[in-house]
């Protein structure tokens, strides 16, 4: 099981590091990422090739959209969900 603190500052380390391009941009947990402009809709795939690879958590694409993935506090809780 993985810890939500963990996995809420390892996505975060990596939307930031991989992603944004900026290892220092303070992600706030309910910042929006990519209606903010941060990452595009293909960075979201990356991204979930990073969560089944690290925390072996497979998101479907009908998940990975604005609406469902937008936030820190989204994608944490997408990937609990398992």
């Amino acid at each position: 099981m993985i810890h939500e603190t963990t996995l809420r500052e390892q996505l975060r380390a990596y939307i930031t590091r991989e992603l944004i391009r900026d290892a220092k941009y303070p992600l706030e947990n309910d910042e929006g990422i990519i209606t903010g402009g941060l990452m595009d809709s293909f960075s979201l795939a990356e991204m979930a090739v990073f969560v089944e690879k690290t925390f072996n958590v497979y998101i479907p694409d009908a998940d990975l959209t604005v609406a469902k993935m937008d936030t820190l506090d989204q994608m944490v809780a997408r990937v609990l969900r398992g």
